[in-house]
């Protein structure tokens, strides 16, 4: 199997516990991203986003440091396991530097979900910090 690696390093203007809660709690998760979000922010809670085209289980949860996940999407090839994704939450000076870290996703893929990401959370999650009171 062909797997890559995405890193990607996004600064927001959030508190890191408020980012995190962005990305376990399902309602506040549909709200920055549009689309429904499902599932409990727990330690083996399977969870959805993007109205079912991602699916995946929480492996770590550190409120609000770390949040690790095993993560695939509607158009897995067959044959490959569940990518993992670790994301790191660092506060400085009132912002949140966020880490993420994307690894065994499918080379064939690894491109679209590296550009993905951009469109899909970061630029939907800057916004949502940029005009929601927290």
């Amino acid at each position: 199997m062909d797997l890559m690696t995405i890193h990607q390093t996004i600064t927001f203007p959030a508190k890191p516990g408020d980012i995190y809660d962005a990305f376990v709690n399902a309602r506040k998760h549909s709200l920055f991203t549009g689309a429904k979000a499902t599932g409990e922010g727990k330690v083996g809670a399977g969870f959805t986003a993007w109205d079912g085209y991602i699916t995946g289980r929480y492996l770590e949860l550190v409120r609000p440091r770390r949040i690790v996940q095993e993560w695939q999407t509607s158009e897995w090839p067959k044959g490959y396991p569940p990518s993992r994704v670790e994301f790191t939450f660092e506060e400085t000076d009132g912002y949140t530097k966020v880490t993420m870290v994307h690894s065994e996703v499918p080379s064939s893929q690894a491109k679209a979900y590296e550009q993905g990401w951009f469109d899909h959370y970061w630029t939907p999650l800057q916004e949502y910090f940029s005009t929601n009171t927290r």
